[in-house]
C-alpha cells in the first residue's frame, strides 16, 4: 500500500487511516476491539476530536502503553484561548498521553492567524512550544476558507471533505495543498455513507497525495478497509466508469449527514431525514419504511423555518427546502410501496 507523508510534519503513514467519530456510537469494549484490530491490521493514524463525546476516552483505553507506535490527531472547536486550553487538557487526559501528534482547529469558519485578535493561533503555538502539540493543523468544510488556509502558509495540515464526488476546484485544492508543503487529510471519503463501493473510494484516493480517514464503527467495515493492505487497489477503466455513473446520480446539493446542524428545534432527525431519498435508493432497507422512520420523516411537517439548521450547515445547504423535498419523495415511495 502507498505511504503518505503529511507535508512538513514528517508523519509517515499508510494511505489508510481510522476516523474515530463513529466509535462514539458503540460501547467501549466494541470500540477498543475495533481500534486495536485496526492497528494490528496495519493502520497507525487515528483521528478524533473533543467534540466526539467519548471517542477520545476510547482511544485512550485502546492504546495506553503503546503511544509511540501510533499517531493521534484531535481537534478543538474552541473559539477562545481559555476554552482552547480547557479542551486540550481534557483531550490529553482522555487519551492518556502528554502530547498530540497533530492538533487541529475543528470546522473552522475562519483562518486563524497571529495578531487577528482571537488569540487562537498564539494559543496553538504556545501548546506546541510546551510540547503538548507536535504539529498544527486545521479542518474546514467551506471551500473558500480552505483555500485561504492553504495560501496563508501557517498550517502543516488541512483536513477537508474529499471523495470521488469532488469538484475540479476541490481537486485543485488538494494539489495546491501539496505544492504548499501541507498534508491533506481527507474526511467524508464516503460522503456520509452515500458511497457504498469501498474499492472505488480507495482507488480514487490512491490517485492523490491525501490521507483518507475512514469512519469505522463495525467489524465488517474494518475488515473491508484492512483488506486493502493485502490487495493494492488502483484506478481501472471499470472503476472509472462506475465512478462516472455514480457521480451523475449524486452530484449537486445533498446532505452528507455530518450532523453539525443538530439538534433541531422541533426534533427532526435532520442528518438522516435530509438525505432519505439517497439512502432509501442506494442502501435499500425495509427499515427505512418502518413505522419509526415514517414518524421521523413526518416530523418534517413540523418545521417552523427557524433557520438554525441552515445557518449551521457547513456546506451552505438550504436544509429546510432539502427536508421538504425528501419528505415529498418519501411519501411517493410509501404510496408506491403500498400499491405493490
Amino acid at each position: 500500500m502507498r505511504e503518505i507523508i503529511l507535508g512538513t510534519t514528517g508523519i509517515r503513514t499508510p494511505q489508510n487511516a481510522f476516523g474515530a467519530l463513529p466509535i462514539q456510537r458503540v460501547d467501549k469494549q466494541t470500540a477498543v476491539k475495533l481500534l486495536r484490530g485496526a492497528y494490528e491490521g496495519g493502520m497507525v493514524f487515528f483521528d478524533t476530536a473533543r467534540a466526539y463525546s467519548d471517542s477520545e476516552e476510547k482511544l485512550g483505553e485502546a492504546f495506553e502503553g503503546m503511544r509511540e507506535k501510533i499517531f493521534i490527531s484531535s481537534k478543538t472547536q474552541a473559539t477562545t484561548p481559555e476554552k482552547f486550553w480547557t479542551d486540550l487538557d481534557t483531550t490529553l487526559k482522555n487519551l492518556r498521553t502528554d502530547y498530540l501528534d497533530l492538533h487541529q482547529f475543528h470546522c473552522a469558519k475562519q483562518c486563524y492567524r497571529p495578531g487577528d485578535g482571537t488569540g487562537m493561533y498564539e494559543a496553538m503555538l504556545e501548546a506546541k512550544k510546551q510540547g503538548k502539540v507536535r504539529h498544527i493543523g486545521i479542518t474546514a468544510h467551506l471551500l473558500n476558507v480552505a483555500e485561504e488556509i492553504v495560501k496563508c502558509g501557517l498550517y502543516e495540515t488541512l483536513q477537508y471533505p474529499f471523495s470521488y464526488l469532488a469538484t475540479d476546484r476541490e481537486i485543485r485544492l488538494v494539489l495546491d495543498t501539496e505544492k504548499a508543503g501541507m498534508g491533506f487529510i481527507a474526511m467524508k471519503g464516503l460522503s456520509g455513507g452515500l458511497l457504498t463501493n469501498a474499492e472505488a473510494c480507495m482507488a480514487f484516493m490512491s490517485q492523490y497525495p491525501v490521507l483518507p480517514i475512514w469512519g469505522i464503527q463495525r467489524e465488517t467495515e474494518l475488515k473491508e478497509w484492512l483488506s486493502f493492505f493485502e490487495k493494492d487497489v488502483k484506478m481501472t477503466e471499470e472503476i472509472r466508469t462506475f465512478i462516472e455513473e455514480d457521480r451523475k446520480d449524486l452530484m449537486g446539493d445533498f446532505c452528507r449527514g455530518c450532523g453539525y446542524c443538530m439538534p433541531c428545534t422541533v426534533g427532526i432527525q435532520i442528518n438522516n431525514c435530509a438525505r432519505m431519498s439517497q439512502l432509501i435508493r442506494r442502501a435499500p432497507s425495509e427499515n427505512f419504511l418502518s413505522k419509526e422512520w415514517q414518524d421521523n420523516m413526518m416530523q418534517i411537517e413540523k418545521c417552523v423555518d427557524c433557520g438554525a439548521c441552515k445557518s449551521k450547515c457547513p456546506y451552505g445547504l438550504n436544509t429546510p427546502e432539502l427536508l421538504r423535498k425528501n419528505l415529498a419523495d418519501y411519501k411517493e415511495i410509501l404510496a408506491g410501496n403500498a400499491k405493490v
